[in-house]
């Protein structure tokens, strides 16, 4: 069943018309094209939250949808080569800045870049047979650019988090050989050792640092938080963040530095404060083990800015 009211199924048509019309390349999409998928936004970002919304409020809503983008995705997911060519072409620097940003080195960024676009391509299959593509969740509603950067940071947390996983039940193998080959005296401190190789391979301990980065991020004012943003999120460079502000480049990278600095600070005593870490667990866990596994604190702050933001995007 469509969530639009039956009495603004015209005004949603209209929209569309005039949404395809002004696309620079429609690529021949019709409206009942991309119907389904504005209707999945208009469901989740306009009636969740205004359900008595009304004509004026849809139009506006469409409106401000990116024309070319949706068509361009919606053409890809619908099997057209070219639109797919046109998207790698356009977008394939995009996804690999943003895979080595948050990569511990260049190979590392060169597979989660290539596991990006094959996520994207979709490589399984529903039980209908058919193809099952991130691309589905694309709205629209913001660029396109910012929203593969998202794409890029919930892959390698996926990825991290599954081959975390598998270093743990490794190291756990490992631990019960090694208790049982010493005296019962000490099997009992073997087998309570908890051996952190990778930074976050406990679950408490990957909770409570994306605990404290969201909090300390949530309650810095408004412009700061753009700041960070535009920064690890829209990938912009100090120098247009400085123009967006109307100071000089070098403001802007002292506040970003004063961000970082903060940001650090207010993690290191969140984690005291509220979820009980001493001062050795916060240099080992997040300071010596990440810095080993090529995730400094820096990294760790960028992909926590990058899953707020593409919250507005995510499905």
């Amino acid at each position: 069943m469509s969530p639009v009211p039956d009495k603004l199924n015209q005004t949603v048509d209209d929209a569309l018309e005039l949404l395809l019309a002004r696309a620079g390349k429609s690529r021949g999409l019709l409206v009942d094209d991309v119907r389904p998928r504005i209707e999945k936004a208009l469901d989740k970002y306009l009636f969740a939250d205004e359900p008595s919304a009304g004509r004026a409020e849809v139009q506006n809503f469409i409106g401000e949808i990116r024309a070319d983008d949706l068509c361009l995705i919606t053409a890809c997911e619908r099997g057209d080569e070219k639109a797919w060519e046109d998207l790698v072409a356009g977008f394939d620097a995009t996804v690999k800045s943003a895979a080595r940003k948050i990569s511990a080195n260049a190979e590392d960024a060169e597979d989660l870049a290539s596991s990006i676009w094959a996520e994207l391509y979709g490589l399984r299959q529903d039980a209908e047979g058919n193809r099952k593509s991130k691309l589905a969740y694309y709205s629209g509603r913001g660029s396109l650019g910012g929203w593969l950067r998202a794409v890029v940071a919930q892959l390698a947390v996926d990825q991290f988090r599954k081959q975390s996983k598998l270093v743990q039940l490794e190291e756990d193998r490992e631990f019960d050989v090694l208790a049982n080959e010493l005296p019962n005296s000490q099997n009992g401190l073997v087998a309570q050792h908890e051996n952190p190789e990778e930074i976050m391979t406990e679950s408490r301990t990957a909770a409570d640092v994306t605990a404290a980065l969201g909090s300390a991020i949530a309650v810095l004012k408004d412009e700061d938080r753009l700041i960070l943003k535009l920064y690890y999120f829209e990938d912009l460079k100090l120098k247009n963040i400085a123009a967006t502000f109307g100071f000089h480049e070098a403001t802007a990278s002292r506040r970003l530095a004063r961000l970082q600095a903060d940001i650090r600070k207010s993690v290191q005593k969140l984690l005291k404060t509220e979820y009980g870490w001493n001062d050795g667990e916060i240099d080992q866990y997040l300071y010596e083990n990440a810095e080993r596994a090529g995730v400094n604190f820096e990294k760790m702050l960028g992909i926590a800015v990058i899953v707020m933001a593409m919250q507005d995007f995510w499905a």
